[in-house]
C-alpha cells in the first residue's frame, strides 16, 4: 500500500468532519454532527473499498475512528465533570 492515498484519505476525512463540526453551536450539536458526518464518511469508505482505492478508504476510516474517539472522550469528560449527560 502506498502512503499517498492513505494520507489523502485521512486528510479528506478530517476535513469532512471538521467542516460539519463547525456547524454546531455546543458540545451536543458537535457530537451529533460528528456522528452523522462520520457515518456518511464510513459509507464513502465502504464504496472506496469496493470500487476505488483501498488506501484512501483506510485513511478515511482511521480519521473517523480517531475523531469519534475524541468525541466520545470529550462527552465522557463533560459527563464526569458536570454529572449531566450532554447529548440531550
Amino acid at each position: 500500500m502506498r502512503p499517498g492515498p492513505l494520507v489523502a484519505g485521512g486528510a479528506l476525512g478530517v476535513t469532512w468532519l471538521a467542516l460539519f463540526g463547525l456547524l454546531a453551536a455546543d458540545l451536543a450539536g458537535w457530537a451529533w454532527w460528528t456522528l452523522g458526518a462520520g457515518a456518511a464518511a464510513w459509507v464513502a469508505a465502504l464504496l472506496l473499498v469496493r470500487y476505488g482505492d483501498r488506501g484512501a478508504a483506510v485513511g478515511v476510516a482511521a480519521a473517523v475512528g480517531i475523531i469519534w474517539a475524541a468525541a466520545g472522550g470529550t462527552l465522557a469528560l463533560r459527563w464526569a465533570v458536570t454529572g449531566d449527560w450532554p447529548m440531550w
